[in-house]
């Protein structure tokens, strides 16, 4: 027993994990926060640090609308492709419980074939596309939450407007909201057949005291909402997102995001197996960028090994062990949200405006120390970053 443990060890070395890093005053994380904002010309972001699975600092800066008013932890913000994060958490609850199988094919909750299903463009869609490609029946909910499914980011964004498979279901990571919407298909359609909305609120938002947020717009969000700005300084209006999208409608706050972070990272809903299947290596990650899609992956010999799909998540390992993030954009949002599991550390960062995401990799630094998140394969090589 001891000479096979001793020449595992020999094989497979134990990694010598950096001491974490004390977490920065808040004094000091806002002055930072101000410094690198000034520095990328940020009009209004939003930052919450969690410590030991507790939250330590919440805090906004700047503005909220071009009229001026100020950022408030409390003023509703575009969560973007957070929303799939919550929307992983949601379908873990869902497995734990028996009511999803996360590898069976989805045909399994499905009363008919996938492409028998009457088209319903303002929600999902158009699934009668795949009638001639059975590979549809390869599908399952890990698969999709795993961005394995085939599909590009949109089946509106191919020349033809239609869905279509890229290459066979779970053989390679490709970012697809259209995975994320079939999931959403199949829980709302097939079995157990719940609005995904109701879902989230009872399961993830009532769960963890987010009471300012939604899967689409409330009244009450009106008097203290936050526009945007692009990337050239425009502002853009809060749009006002009617239907409920596991991809990315999800409206919150810095304060509800922060509550959210510290009970994912304490792993609060879940038993320990299933929490640490969130964030479990699943699929390779063998691209350059995650941006374009579906471009070629690299020659294995190029690709990280630290890098990997996890359910609603990208985990990576750097100097302080395994962590995992999430990020969110449109054209005037900026998010993310990064943990590292050995300490129950996070930081989240919501910005109402694009420019935010210059600051991220310093300021997620300042505030954690050296984490390896994978920034140049989340925002491409182009990428310019603001120190």
């Amino acid at each position: 027993m001891r000479r096979a443990a001793l020449f595992l060890l020999i094989l497979f070395p134990m990694a010598v994990l950096a001491a974490p890093p004390p977490v920065p005053s808040p004094a000091r994380i806002d002055a930072e926060a101000r410094r690198l904002m000034q520095a990328a010309h940020v009009r209004g972001m939003a930052l919450a640090v969690i410590d030991d699975g507790k939250v330590v600092h919440v805090a906004a800066y700047g503005e909220r609308n071009a009229a001026g008013e100020p950022l408030r932890t409390d003023t509703v913000m575009y969560a973007a492709s957070l929303t799939k994060m919550a929307f992983g958490h949601l379908v873990a609850q869902l497995a734990q419980a028996g009511v999803i199988d996360l590898d069976a094919s989805i045909a399994a909750a499905l009363d008919m074939p996938l492409p028998d299903y009457p088209p319903e463009p303002k929600k999902y869609a158009d699934y009668s596309v795949l009638a001639s490609d059975a590979r549809w029946r390869q599908l399952t909910p890990r698969r999709l939450l795993n961005h394995a499914s085939g599909f590009a980011n949109f089946g509106f964004l191919e020349p033809d407007g239609r869905l279509k498979f890229h290459f066979d279901p779970g053989s390679r990571y490709a970012y697809s909201g259209d995975g994320l919407i079939l999931l959403q298909f199949v829980i709302e359609r097939g079995r157990p057949g719940q609005n995904v909305g109701t879902l989230m609120q009872q399961r993830v938002f009532d769960r963890f005291g987010m009471a300012r947020t939604s899967m689409t717009w409330r009244s009450d969000f009106a008097g203290n909402l936050a526009d945007g700005w692009t990337a050239d300084g425009t502002a853009e209006p809060h749009d006002e997102r009617s239907r409920v999208r596991a991809a990315g409608s999800m409206d919150t706050t810095i304060a509800d995001m922060a509550r959210f972070a510290a009970g994912y990272v304490r792993g609060e809903g879940l038993p320990a197996s299933m929490r640490k299947e969130l964030v479990r290596p699943q699929l390779p990650i063998t691209t350059a960028s995650q941006f374009p899609t579906l471009q070629p992956e690299l020659p294995a010999a190029q690709q990280r090994r630290d890098l990997a799909a996890g359910l609603g998540v990208v985990t990576f390992r750097g100097s302080q062990g395994a962590g995992f993030y999430k990020g969110g954009h449109d054209d005037a949002v900026g998010n993310t949200l990064v943990c590292i599991e050995r300490y129950k550390r996070c930081v989240v960062i919501l910005g109402n405006d694009v420019r935010a995401e210059a600051t991220f990799p310093a300021l997620v630094a300042f505030v954690l120390g050296d984490t390896g998140v994978p920034w140049q394969w989340e925002y491409g090589a182009a990428k310019a970053f603001v120190e």
